[in-house]
């Protein structure tokens, strides 16, 4: 699964992966933060679904299958999280009030998750 770490290139001011060039090929991608203190010292994710379509010019449902299922995939642990389907991990989260799911990408920089819940128990 390629895997693109947007705030790294973000944060080092690299070039962007052609994530774009690889979806139309065929190719599935993966999208995380690689958050650590060197390359990257945001784990936002809600940053890394809006670079996703704001720089490297993936639409909002793609961007969030790179966000959650792939990005599970990537990390070998797609059967217990990554979606929401019978006998997986209850983790997700709820937002605040937004007009669609094609909200989440495009108002970066706003805070739109008002519950998370791991493993089935608000935290």
């Amino acid at each position: 699964m390629p895997t693109i770490l947007p705030g790294c290139a973000f944060f080092l001011n690299l070039p962007l992966s052609p994530a774009r060039k690889m979806i139309d090929s065929g190719l599935p991608v993966a999208m995380a933060s690689d958050f650590n203190p060197g390359t990257s010292p945001s784990g936002n994710m809600q940053l890394i679904l809006s670079m996703a379509c704001i720089r490297y010019r993936l639409t909002p449902e793609e961007a969030l299958n790179a966000t959650t299922l792939n990005t599970a995939y990537a990390m070998g642990v797609s059967a217990e999280v990554g979606s929401i389907a019978v006998g997986k991990k209850a983790n997700f989260y709820i937002t605040k009030p937004i007009s669609s799911y094609e909200y989440m990408p495009y108002s970066y920089g706003e805070n739109k998750v008002e519950s998370v819940f791991l493993n089935g128990v608000k935290v």
